[in-house]
């Protein structure tokens, strides 16, 4: 659960200019990879519905379960943040989300979207929120392999988290075993990213939020079926992108998060480049689009332009 850092030696002297120019130009005519990709989706996950409010429920844990925002079931609901929620009551959800991209296998992690997504042969099979690294405590980008795969897992508190202890007043805890106040649940997948890993957690109402020490963590029920999917070795993917774009059959979705990392996102330029890479420029309603901006929903809205959409 720690931060990396990378460091990069300046290019120094006048006989590496053409040399640095080259590679500039050589890589300026390739898709962008990784973290800050452009690229154009043809999948969505999510769907509008109606959902009974079950005892005990909240806004903050229905939006946990559904990987939705509690504000935005609230606004969609025309209703107070801070309401309680009466039983039996039916609320309108909609968790539709914009799928990043297709991997082969494996997983992947959009950062500002809080969704994970597995994959098997070019398939997607599965798709869960998950709760990620607090603003102070980032969750790492990049590729990793799962190394470790436990079930109980014991807790070796990292120094780094005993000390946050120690300076929040709390009993500093070295080891916590295998028990039901364990904060990892009952499923642990390691990272070959030293000290990350996939697990539960004992909190289910934090999963959709940025509340952990860089780990990913996602409902119990969600664990136990990735746990059993995935194997030793199976590969992943972590992505930073606030804002994601999709052309479904003729319609083209936007979806926007807030830059919870301060990565300095621009989010209208990104658009331009999303949409020139993907030909859609004439189909996006772009005052709809900008609006969608502004607001940081968090899930995925229509912005076709009627009218001048591709059969």
């Amino acid at each position: 659960m720690k931060a990396s850092s990378m460091r990069f030696r300046r290019l120094q002297g006048p006989s590496l200019l053409p040399l640095f120019v080259a590679v500039v130009l050589l890589f300026s005519n390739r898709p962008a990879t990784g973290a800050e990709a452009h690229v154009l989706s043809e999948k969505l996950v999510g769907r509008e519905f109606l959902h009974t409010i079950q005892k005990g429920e909240s806004l903050t844990s229905i939006g946990a379960r559904f990987g939705v925002e509690a504000k935005f079931i609230a606004a969609s609901n025309g209703m107070p943040l801070n309401s309680l929620l009466k039983e039996g009551r039916q609320l309108r959800v909609d968790n539709r989300h914009i799928v990043p991209e297709s991997l082969g296998d494996g997983i992947l992690i959009n950062i500002p979207q809080r969704m994970l997504f597995y994959f098997r042969q070019g398939q997607l099979l599965q798709s869960y929120p998950v709760a990620l690294g607090r603003a102070d405590w980032p969750t790492p980008t990049g590729q990793f392999n799962i190394i470790t795969k436990e079930e109980n897992p014991v807790w070796d508190v990292p120094k780094s988290i005993q000390e946050e202890m120690r300076r929040e007043g709390k009993v500093v805890q070295e080891r916590v075993p295998a028990c039901p106040e364990n904060p990892l649940g009952k499923h642990w997948m390691g990272l070959s990213i030293p000290g990350y890993g996939i697990h539960g957690t004992i909190a289910p109402s934090s999963i959709y939020q940025f509340r952990t020490h860089g780990c990913i963590r996602l409902h119990p029920d969600d664990t136990a079926g990735l746990f059993a999917e995935i194997s030793k070795g199976s590969r992943g993917l972590i992505v930073y992108r606030p804002l994601l774009v999709a052309r479904v059959g003729t319609q083209v979705f936007l979806e926007v998060h807030r830059d919870m990392y301060r990565k300095g996102a621009d989010y209208l330029q990104t658009l331009f480049a999303i949409a020139k890479i993907g030909n859609v420029e004439s189909e996006i309603d772009w005052d709809k689009a900008r609006e969608i901006i502004g607001k940081q929903e968090g899930v995925a809205r229509e912005v076709s332009k009627r009218g001048s959409l591709r059969p």
